[in-house]
């Protein structure tokens, strides 16, 4: 795939200089555009510079949150929560993402005194969460979906851009193990594609681990050969995929992670079916060897909750949730020391 992976890609210093360029008009811009963030005196990172993001402490704890659903709800429920920052998952808004529905959304966030850390869409549909259809239905491999959801992921790019959000995240999909299957390559060519308009708008892409093994993403990234690529790492989904030990996974694609969703889980058991996901702190994810490799490696983005529940046993669970990651977050954030 060295082939398919040099084709139409510039140099990488060079590559990164344009992008670290254009991430920096887009900060300028995002600066202009968010005056909440101004007005509290953060700094709008350019992507790949550091992981931390407009003035957020390291590590901190956010939650991921479904605007298109009730915004007004949403993003005060993170407030409420007692935390600082929020992921968006704006599939709800496809094909409604105009400039009018940016100024809503920069509204909320500046009234709750949050900072949105990434946007995330993986629809449109079908999509079958399993190990029959997924395949054929999830992310940038399966053909029949592949065009139109490089064009949401476009489209919410360029929305996020008006958010001043410099991360959109995806699942690519059941990338295959073989680099000489036709749809490895197709595949790296739609990641790549969609890397260089985030590039365009000074955002990282991201792509989120689940359906396939940390070495096929990582050869993915390296046959991209995008330096705004980079790895949204799930905690659960490498097990409820069956495809690695998150712990294990941080070897081989720790460097590069730049958002992080904290969720709990165990193996699959039925071969049709996904593992179950599990209140953080009951499955197999050992969150403090995790967090723990990736702070060695100058990880210091947000650390975001996604409870797959709802409704009140949902956030009675995030609260839960966001007292055990904090415990060991101090542990690890003072270098391993044992905290009082």
């Amino acid at each position: 795939m060295a082939g398919a992976a040099s084709t139409t890609v510039i140099g990488a210093a060079d590559a990164m200089e344009g992008f670290a360029e254009t991430a920096r008009g887009v900060a300028r811009a995002g600066a202009a555009a968010e005056p909440h963030k101004a007005a509290r005196g953060e700094q709008t990172a350019a992507p790949n510079s550091s992981d931390n993001q407009h003035g957020l402490q390291p590590m901190a704890i956010g939650l991921i949150i479904q605007p298109a659903n009730g915004a007004e709800d949403a993003f005060r429920r993170v407030r409420e929560l007692g935390m600082t920052n929020c992921f968006l998952s704006l599939d709800g808004y496809l094909g409604k993402m105009t400039p009018a529905l940016a100024d809503e959304l920069n509204g909320l966030l500046e009234k709750n005194e949050l900072v949105a850390t990434a946007a995330e869409v993986v629809r449109p549909e079908p999509l079958v969460w399993d190990f029959e259809r997924g395949p054929s239905t999830i992310g940038l491999v399966p053909r029949a979906t592949r065009a139109a959801r490089m064009d949401a992921l476009k489209q919410t790019s360029d929305f996020a851009k008006r958010l001043g959000i410099d991360r959109v995240q995806t699942h690519c999909g059941f990338i295959p193990e073989d680099p000489a299957d036709p749809l490895y390559e197709e595949a790296v060519a739609a990641i790549r594609e969609v890397a260089q308009h985030c590039a365009g708008n000074g955002q990282m892409f991201l792509m989120e681990t689940g359906q396939e093994t940390p070495t096929t993403m990582s050869r993915a990234i390296k046959d991209v050969n995008q330096p705004n690529l980079g790895v949204g790492l799930d905690t659960a989904n490498l097990i409820l995929y069956g495809k690695a030990n998150p712990v294990d996974a941080v070897d081989i694609i720790g460097p590069h992670v730049r958002s992080i969703h904290a969720k709990d889980g165990k193996w699959p058991t039925d071969p049709m079916k996904l593992g179950e996901e599990v209140l953080i702190g009951t499955g197999l994810v050992d969150f403090e060897k995790v967090f723990r490799k990736l702070h060695r490696l100058g990880y210091t983005g947000a650390v975001t909750i996604e409870r797959e529940t709802s409704g009140p046993q949902q956030i009675a669970d995030v609260r839960q949730e966001k007292v055990y990651l904090e415990r060991i977050l101090e542990k690890v954030m003072a270098g391993g020391r044992e905290v009082a």
